[in-house]
């Protein structure tokens, strides 16, 4: 039979150490004017929107990463999907509202 020691240190979880944040990047930033000066910012080097099964949205993190080709593979992909789970969630949505009048 083992000591009450051994068993209360074979009991215990041992401790999760958490990671620093990573380094802010050297890439350049850009400011956004948010006041309504009315001038257009592109914001394509953020990669397109996608629309997730929930109906959440999200980004794809690594965009600025992807080559050309993988980007257009990417966009056609996700078009075609988001499409599909937008006309998804608008058809649980009038169906949970049920028949109009």
């Amino acid at each position: 039979m083992s000591s009450p020691s051994q068993e209360t240190s074979s009991q215990e979880t041992p401790s999760t150490t958490l990671g620093l944040l990573p380094a802010p990047s050297d890439a350049p930033t850009k400011k956004l004017d948010v006041l309504g000066s009315g001038q257009k910012t592109v914001l394509d080097e953020l990669g397109p929107m996608v629309v997730n099964s929930d109906g959440t949205l999200s980004r794809i993190a690594n965009w600025s990463n992807m080559t050309e080709a993988e980007q257009e593979r990417t966009l056609r992909v996700l078009g075609s999907r988001n499409q599909l789970r937008l006309a998804a969630r608008i058809d649980s949505a009038e169906s949970d509202q049920g028949p109009k009048a």
